[in-house]
């Protein structure tokens, strides 16, 4: 049995990209790994398949008490993925939920955290979730809020993206690596590397390039493109990969919208520089 290794991020902040990179790397492929084997290679901490498995109902039939008293078993499940350490994508804040941690500690061997500015953050929120802009900066504000039990997978807590990033990040842990999304895109040598040696790996210089190259935005919306990506949510009609980079939010939020992000995130996002001098 392996002791978990969490996977974490607010919602579309670069999980799926960090996956991606530690898939290719690990499995050290001539070409790039298809996204759609993610799963292959990292267990969702939100599917059903393993409540189900326990219970042999269906997660419809479960009240929100249920599955969050099941939770931290799912997790010791999945331990017996493999006698290895088993990586574990997670959107859940560090918290508890109906008095139930979301996160079973007593099996973690550590985790790795990725947060992305909120001013990006949010111009993503808004087409993953069909939001106008307002409601998807509403909904990066609310305390508690998260994702309904759906087919194939359980509800998702993901509060406020400041209480996200605080549950994960307020307290130092030599087992947890915070890492910025945007620092992986300004230097993905150095910050991919210092994943890699986080887990233990030193790479040769040409295997972590290859990797970097394999799990970049252009293959992974190319692969998007030509066949589809399995955890794009049902019924969403914008690619689950748009852009990809910094900064896209000068070119769409107003000053107001600006200020008003700020407003609601300031002392995280002060924490992690991303209080641009122009609005300081």
């Amino acid at each position: 049995m392996g002791a978990l290794i969490w996977l974490a991020s607010y919602p579309k902040s670069g999980n799926t990209w960090m996956r991606s990179f530690l898939h290719n790397l690990l499995t050290n492929a001539p070409e790039p790994v298809a996204i759609n084997q993610l799963t292959q290679f990292c267990v969702g901490e939100s599917s059903a398949r393993p409540y189900e498995y326990l219970t042999k109902k269906s997660v419809a039939d479960m009240t929100p008490e249920e599955i969050a008293r099941l939770r931290p078993q799912v997790h010791r499940e999945f331990t017996k993925v493999s006698p290895d350490s088993v990586f574990v994508k997670t959107h859940n804040y560090m918290g508890t939920w109906y008095d139930q941690p979301l996160h079973n500690m007593d099996v973690t061997a550590g985790g790795i955290y990725i947060l992305r500015n909120p001013l990006d953050v949010v111009l993503s929120l808004q087409n993953h979730y069909a939001l106008t802009l307002d409601e998807a900066i509403t909904r990066l504000a609310q305390i508690g809020i998260g994702t309904a039990t759906g087919e194939g997978h359980v509800p998702e807590v993901h509060s406020s993206w400041s209480h996200h990033v605080e549950s994960w990040t307020a307290h130092p842990n030599p087992q947890m690596l915070v890492l910025r999304y945007e620092d992986l895109l300004a230097a993905p040598d150095v910050h991919f590397l210092r994943t890699a040696q986080f887990l233990g790996i030193t790479p040769p210089p040409e295997r972590l390039e290859r990797a970097i190259r394999f799990s970049s935005f252009k293959v992974l919306k190319a692969q998007e493109e030509a066949e589809g990506f399995t955890e794009r949510p049902k019924g969403a009609t914008a690619a689950f990969f748009r852009e990809g980079r910094a900064e896209q939010w000068r070119d769409v939020l107003t000053p107001d919208q600006v200020r008003r992000i700020i407003s609601d995130h300031r002392a995280q996002m002060e924490r992690f520089n991303y209080i641009p001098a122009d609005y300081a």
